[in-house]
């Protein structure tokens, strides 16, 4: 059976020209970078490199990125890292659970958090950043691009209130890494997280952009790696990787690669809005990230669409794969203003660079009559 790969937003496949840059430092180069000898110091340049390749993908210097283990332990670290007793936090109802359940376990301390509704495109309100902030506001965490419908949020404009208000601002930018440009110094954040295998780098690994002179209070404690900040021996082979995928990253915006998925992407949309009836892009009226498409399709179950199209070779997802076999819909859609069941009949499409003209056809050969065998087992439903 063909398989098509259509979920690159829960993770997307090791490119081989990462992997041969990995391979080298589970054999030959395998040393501990913080031993001095021969083996040590080879393992300590490789890493910083790779810091390099990462600060350029993300606009800053060398010394501010600090390596994780991917987009949640960033996300962590920027939280816990930052406050303090009494503080108050600012967040959005839309953001990963990564940040949220971060935010949740802060409020069973004690500390107090504001959670801003977004519009019916998923977006948040700078006003409503300015408007929520109080005197103890010591952070404000406001996704980069969500990871459900691909909106891109007001970043650079809430870091201007926040640099205003002389507020720390974090973006969560996970989804964003890769398929938009980032320069930290234009969104004017103090922290922002990426992970690696949401483009093409190696699962377990990440990275947090650390603006200097951001005092963070870690939460690994052992030995000094990553400047005091992150305890612990550092990933060698996935540092590389990262690295490397971060390269290739910057490169897909001026090679193509990333104009190519977004063709891609609009013709999948176009196509099966064109064929379906009671269907519609969730968020296609703001600006999104160039892979992401989120489409409700009326009448039927996502659950159920997703394993139908699964058993024909179509790997989908009806949103977060943190939160798969969750019976509650989507957080982020109800959020949005979706009713339950419209939440729950919304699919994501989300494509890499593996992806190809082949597979767009593919799934539009396979969706449609998906669809038309759902919706006649739909009690609400009834053909036009």
């Amino acid at each position: 059976m063909r398989r098509v790969y259509l979920d690159s937003n829960a993770t997307t496949p090791l490119l081989p020209e990462v992997f041969e840059a990995m391979r080298p430092y589970y054999f030959e180069e395998f040393g501990n970078a913080s031993s001095i000898h021969h083996h040590g110091q080879h393992a300590r340049a490789a890493v910083e490199r790779a810091r390099e390749s990462v600060a350029r993908l993300l606009g800053c210097r060398a010394a501010e990125v600090v390596f994780t283990s991917g987009g949640t332990e960033a996300d962590n670290l920027a939280i816990f890292g930052l406050v303090r007793v009494r503080d108050h936090v600012i967040t959005s109802q839309i953001e990963h659970h990564a940040v949220l359940n971060a935010c949740k376990r802060l409020e069973q301390r004690g500390f107090e958090v504001t959670y801003l509704c977004v519009n019916e495109q998923g977006l948040v309100d700078p006003d409503e950043v300015r408007r929520a902030i109080r005197p103890n506001t010591k952070l404000i965490s406001i996704m980069m691009a969500n990871n459900e419908t691909g909106v891109l949020q007001p970043v650079e404009e809430i870091g201007r209130i926040a640099s205003e208000a002389d507020i720390y601002f974090h973006t969560d930018a996970v989804q964003a890494a890769g398929k938009v440009p980032i320069d930290v110094k234009q969104i004017g954040c103090d922290l922002l997280s990426i992970s690696g295998h949401k483009f093409h780098g190696p699962q377990g690994t990440g990275a947090m952009y650390v603006r200097r002179g951001t005092l963070i209070e870690p939460l690994f404690f052992g030995g000094n790696h990553e400047r005091q900040r992150r305890a612990g021996t550092e990933n060698l082979p996935g540092i590389i990787g990262l690295g490397c995928a971060a390269e290739i990253a910057l490169r897909g915006f001026g090679d193509g690669s990333v104009d190519r998925i977004a063709r891609l992407r609009d013709h999948l949309e176009s196509a099966l809005l064109d064929e379906i009836d009671a269907a519609a892009v969730n968020s296609g009226q703001t600006p999104r990230v160039p892979n992401t498409s989120n489409i409700y399709f009326d009448h039927i179950e996502g659950e159920a669409m997703v394993i139908a199209l699964d058993l024909k070779g179509l790997a989908v997802s009806t949103g977060a794969a943190c939160s798969s076999g969750a019976i509650e819909p989507s957080h982020v859609l109800t959020a949005m203003g979706l009713p339950p069941e419209r939440a729950r009949a919304s699919i994501r499409f989300s494509l890499g660079k593996q992806n190809s003209e082949e597979d767009v056809e593919f799934a539009l050969s396979v969706i449609p009559s998906t669809i038309i065998r759902l919706r006649e087992l739909s009690p609400t439903y009834t053909a036009g």
